[in-house]
């Protein structure tokens, strides 16, 4: 390689995203990354979940991010035969208190594009996972 057009300093999820971009509309592109392997530092300290938007303020750059990133993540993975589930998840109330923070959230989540969502009862929660105890859930 004599001549690089572009160099990206780490190789966790943001650095080869920008890499493959790069890379893809024609640049030489090289990647630097100080340990042993790829994506093995705050990239692999992920949660490992989709995040689909249900906490950002309405028309925030974060919420219509994370709904477009959630929408083009699925598609890129469905077209690719990259095994994935979408399973949901179950934010709990602990707490009669928590309750309308939990619909609240809902509301916001249905604002920023996010559908699906479903109030529990207690004993639903507990039916989809039996450690869960909890005065309401969304799923």
């Amino acid at each position: 390689m004599e001549h690089v057009d572009t160099i990206i300093i780490g190789a966790g999820v943001v650095g080869l995203a920008i890499a493959r971009h790069l890379a893809m509309a024609g640049q030489e592109v090289l990647v630097l990354e100080a340990e042993p392997a790829i994506g093995s530092v705050t990239s692999s300290r992920n949660s490992g979940v989709i995040h689909a938007g249900i906490y950002y303020r309405p028309g925030s750059l974060k919420a219509k991010l994370c709904v477009k990133g959630r929408d083009m993540l699925y598609a890129y993975a469905a077209d690719r035969g990259i095994p994935h589930k979408r399973c949901g998840k179950l934010v709990v109330a602990t707490s009669q208190d928590q309750i309308p923070k939990l619909e609240e959230w809902k509301k916001t989540a249905e604002q920023n594009g996010v559908t699906g969502l479903k109030l529990l009862t207690p004993l639903e929660a507990q039916k989809m996972e039996p450690e869960v105890f909890c005065e309401a859930a969304m799923l």
